[in-house]
């Protein structure tokens, strides 16, 4: 059974089509990257897998179940699903420490003893174990985009939703973001990511979904679709990016 499934779902925003009909399956450990142009729907797509956002028609299925349908408990869905934004949203005030635990021991009531212990696990599974009793504004733009990773994980998700988590940061800080991720792949996890690091998504993805003007057009392999993309909207993407130098 598939992890997630996205079934004919439009989105409207004062009567534009952000998303027109979308249809997506994701398998447990397959990695999905989300490629187009800025406003092809691409984090709307997230939003809306997240409930961050409400679907006009369609549905989405979590494990086999609708998560869409009006009387679902949105809390519930959310504890089995971690999501990253470009911004990292991280509690200024709190300890590294502090924005790691905060969600299991509140929503999961993990007692703080245990929690602060997975969290420790995390932070030296990812190389921040000195950071523990850091506050964000002492990090790199690098090190906050990882505890923003490691929070969402902390919540031990089915699925893993990455939304440019990478376009925030400096060139130098992206790789070490990029490799927290490529560590999450090699351990099995579930993602759908968006992105415009072209080799990145080449190098990560089973699966590569180009979506333009809120249509998921085509997909296929990294392979098969930067090497012989098959729609012509695809090859102009494909070629914007090239020329401007991130593939």
């Amino acid at each position: 059974m598939s992890v997630l499934t996205v079934d004919g779902v439009w989105k409207n925003y004062h009567g534009h089509h952000v998303l027109r009909g979308i249809d997506l399956e994701v398998d447990t450990h397959e990695v999905v990257c989300l490629i187009g142009a800025s406003g092809s729907g691409k984090s709307t797509l997230l939003r809306c897998v997240n409930l961050l956002e409400t679907v006009d028609d369609g549905a989405i299925l979590l494990d086999g179940k609708e998560i869409t349908d009006p009387g679902v408990d949105v809390d519930d869905v959310r504890k089995r699903m971690g999501i990253v934004f470009q911004a990292f949203n991280l509690f200024p005030h709190m300890s590294v420490l502090d924005n790691i635990t905060l969600a299991p021991r509140q929503v999961h009531k993990v007692a703080r003893g245990e929690a602060e212990e997975q969290a420790r696990e995390l932070l030296g599974r990812f190389g921040l174990a000195e950071k523990a009793g850091a506050y964000p504004d002492q990090l790199s733009g690098g090190q906050q985009q990882r505890v923003a990773i490691i929070r969402a994980l902390a919540m031990q998700p089915r699925l893993m939703l990455l939304d440019e988590v990478t376009s925030a940061l400096d060139p130098a800080l992206v790789t070490e973001v990029l490799g927290i991720i490529r560590e999450l792949k090699q351990s099995g996890m579930t993602m759908i990511l968006t992105t415009h690091e072209m080799g990145f998504c080449r190098d990560i993805a089973d699966t590569v979904c180009f979506l333009d003007g809120g249509v998921l057009l085509e997909r296929g392999t990294p392979e098969q679709i930067f090497s012989d993309p098959q729609h012509p909207r695809t090859r102009d993407f494909l070629r914007s990016v090239i020329e401007a130098g991130r593939l």
